[in-house]
Parts: structure tokens; C-alpha cells; sequence
């Protein structure tokens, strides 16, 4: 292929020459991290001024390239753009017929698996999915934060070895995920940390309005301690470990419907101790706190995951069904339909149960169906690059 340079005498066997499209937070983390592996980065796109001022710092001396010529130039491509723009880019560079064959093709996105790749795949790529369950914050820290990482590689079964290999050499864990499971993947990740952070400043308002001057330094050592336990619980119920869960103490000890009872054994507070006269009172002041300040998400969100805690709680076994059932009437919302507090059967699980400036692939102003070439670095621009 053009870009391969195996002729180059100072490359190490088996060294692949690297080009990224997308200097944005995971792009450049990435590209730095397997150069330290000893990958030689070919070319880097960046757009923005910002992922541009991320390309020096992290991959000095690689030249900034518009992004035909970085995977005319490259061994391996990695894409390291927004979800959204993932596969009118593959597509728009498959209609330039710049993908070559045996050219290896790695994207990071975790919403997708290889299929995104099919148009390239049709010129003989090989096709690679590698996504980091991490957050980035684009600089150098990050790169020791990788050694670790767990990474969802998705490929053909003949090549999944090299998306493992590459993970390894990056420091990371490589976890295999099928295809059609990345959706789930991903969502449960989304699910985890963006909602984690959402949890965390709706009690930090609620500090604040209760006349806490740091709020952050009030939940820290709780949140901490709350969230080390719960891993710590399910990673012991994963490795058999576990034991109180409907007599099972082996391992694997879950099916998969049942993976999170473990973590749900470090539960403490007022759901687990059946506490509904402090479930109730909980309510009445973050409904005046939504009520005082608009936040009326809060009092929304202390609802649904009591709820949740007290189903979950019910399902583990860790307290009655009679005392779930005083919770959930005491998180009954009066005058808002569906919010009785009524235990139903779907409370008792069973057991067993971008940059707006990125250009087309050829250059020119962005259209339809081509996509940015580029991660997003506004602050108000939604950002794929992470869970």
C-alpha cells in the first residue's frame, strides 16, 4: 500500500505506521500512547485550534495532514471522531477510494461495532473496533491513566488477535464484545458514568441549598466509599465470591439478569433499613427544593432510584416485600398518575431472572452525509469521547 514505509530500516518488526483522524481527547491520547509502543504516527488531522494546540503537545513533530492523506499514508487508520459522524466519514473516504486493501482500520467508538466499517471493509480493510471505558481529558495524564483501562475490542474472529494485541500495547485490557451487543455495551456505560455525574450534582445543589459551602468536599469520602463498595461487592459476586443470593455461592455465580445483585449488597441508608417515614420526608423537601428553585429533577431522580434501590433490594433479598411495599408508598407522588407506591410484578424480578468546521473527506465544506473529521472541543458541543 502507499503509506506502508515498510522499507523504513529503523522500524521495528512488526511496527505499524499510524494515522489518526481526529485530534480530540481520545484521538491524540491513543495516537500518543502507541507511539510509545514504538508505532511510528504517520499524520494527524485536526481542525479546531484546540485539537491542533493537542496534536503538538502529544504527538510532536507528526505532520498535520487533511484526512485523505493521512490514510493514504497509513498502515493503520485510527478513527477517533464523534459517533454521529463515524460513518458518513467511512463512507465519504470509501467514495474517494482512498481505503486500501490490507489496511487495518480502527474506530473508537463505542456505540458501534465493525458494521460501520462495511464500506471500507468492501475495499479490504481489516476492520477493528477498539473502545476505552474511560473518561479523557486530553492531555498527557491520561496516558497513565490508561494502564489498565478496559478496552471492548470487536473484530472478525481471524483478526480479533491484532485489536487485542494493540490494546496490550497500549497499556490496556482488551474484553471482547459481540457486535450485536454494543449497543447494550455501551448504553450500560453511558448509563454508569454520565448519570453517576448527574447524581452528583443534584446532591451537591441540595448541599448547597441546605447551606453547605463545599458541597464536593461534604460527598467525597461518602461517594467514594459508596462507589469503592459497590465494585468491590460485584466483582467478589462475579468471581464466586459472593455469598446470601438465593443460596448460590458459586462462580460464575450470576446470569446475566442477575449481575448487579452483588453490588447492591453495599446498599446502606434509608431504603435498606426500610426507613419509609425518611423515604417520605426526603421527597417532601426536594419537591420544595424543585418547587423554590426549578430543580425539580432532583426530587424525580431520588424517586426513581429509591425505587429501584427497593427493587433491587427486594430481588437480592436483603429486605421484606413488606417493608419494600411501605417505601414505595411512601415515594408515591399524590396527584401524579402512576406514581402510587403499588408493588407490582414487575417488582419482584425472579431469582434466575463536533467541530461544526470539519471538512468533507476531500476537503471541501462539510455536507451532508460526510460528517465531521474531527473530535468536537467546544465546550457546549456534545463529545463521544468516552462512556
Amino acid at each position: 500500500m502507499s503509506g506502508s514505509g515498510t522499507s523504513d530500516p529503523g522500524r521495528r518488526p512488526g511496527r505499524l505506521g499510524i494515522g489518526i483522524i481526529g485530534a480530540g481527547r481520545v484521538g491524540a491520547v491513543l495516537g500518543s500512547a502507541l507511539r510509545a509502543a514504538g508505532h511510528p504516527v504517520v499524520g494527524v488531522s485536526a481542525i479546531s485550534a484546540e485539537s491542533r494546540e493537542r496534536a503538538e503537545m502529544l504527538l510532536p513533530g507528526v505532520p498535520v495532514l487533511d484526512v485523505p492523506e493521512v490514510v493514504r499514508r497509513a498502515e493503520l487508520v485510527l478513527l477517533a471522531v464523534p459517533d454521529d459522524a463515524l460513518a458518513g466519514l467511512v463512507q465519504g473516504l470509501a467514495d474517494l477510494g482512498v481505503w486500501q486493501p490490507g489496511q487495518i482500520v480502527a474506530h473508537t467508538s463505542g456505540r458501534y461495532g465493525v458494521g460501520v466499517l462495511a464500506p471500507a471493509r468492501a475495499a479490504g480493510v481489516i476492520p477493528l473496533a477498539l473502545h476505552p471505558a474511560m473518561t479523557f481529558t486530553g492531555t498527557s495524564l491520561d496516558l497513565s491513566r490508561l494502564e489498565g483501562t478496559t478496552f471492548a475490542v470487536t473484530a472478525p474472529g481471524p483478526v480479533l488477535p491484532i485489536g487485542q494485541a494493540l490494546v496490550v500495547e497500549m497499556g490496556g485490557e482488551p474484553v471482547v464484545v459481540a457486535e450485536e451487543a454494543r449497543g447494550l455495551y455501551h448504553a450500560a456505560l453511558a448509563h454508569g458514568a454520565n448519570h453517576l455525574v448527574v447524581l452528583v450534582a443534584q446532591a451537591a445543589q441540595a448541599l448547597a441549598a441546605a447551606g453547605v459551602d463545599d458541597p464536593g468536599r461534604v460527598l467525597a469520602p461518602l461517594l467514594n466509599a459508596a462507589l469503592d463498595g459497590a465494585l468491590r461487592a460485584e466483582s467478589a459476586a462475579s468471581a464466586g465470591t459472593a455469598e446470601g443470593f438465593g443460596g448460590e455461592a458459586e462462580g460464575p455465580w450470576a446470569t446475566d439478569e442477575r449481575r448487579g445483585a452483588g453490588a447492591i449488597t453495599a446498599l446502606t441508608g434509608p431504603v435498606r433499613r426500610g426507613d419509609a417515614g425518611t423515604v417520605r420526608d426526603h421527597g417532601a423537601v426536594l419537591a420544595e427544593l424543585g418547587a423554590r428553585t426549578g430543580a425539580v429533577d432532583v426530587v424525580a431522580g431520588y424517586r426513581a432510584l429509591a425505587r429501584a434501590a427497593a427493587q433491587r433490594a427486594l430481588a437480592a433479598g436483603l429486605v421484606r416485600e413488606d417493608v419494600v411495599q411501605d417505601v414505595l408508598d411512601a415515594l408515591a407522588e399524590p396527584g401524579m398518575p402512576g406514581s402510587a407506591g403499588t408493588l407490582n410484578q414487575e417488582d419482584r424480578p425472579a431469582p434466575d431472572a463536533p467541530d461544526d468546521r470539519a471538512p468533507r473527506p476531500d476537503g471541501g465544506a462539510r455536507g451532508p452525509g460526510t460528517g465531521p473529521a474531527d473530535d468536537s472541543d467546544g465546550p457546549d458541543e456534545p463529545q463521544e469521547d468516552d462512556a
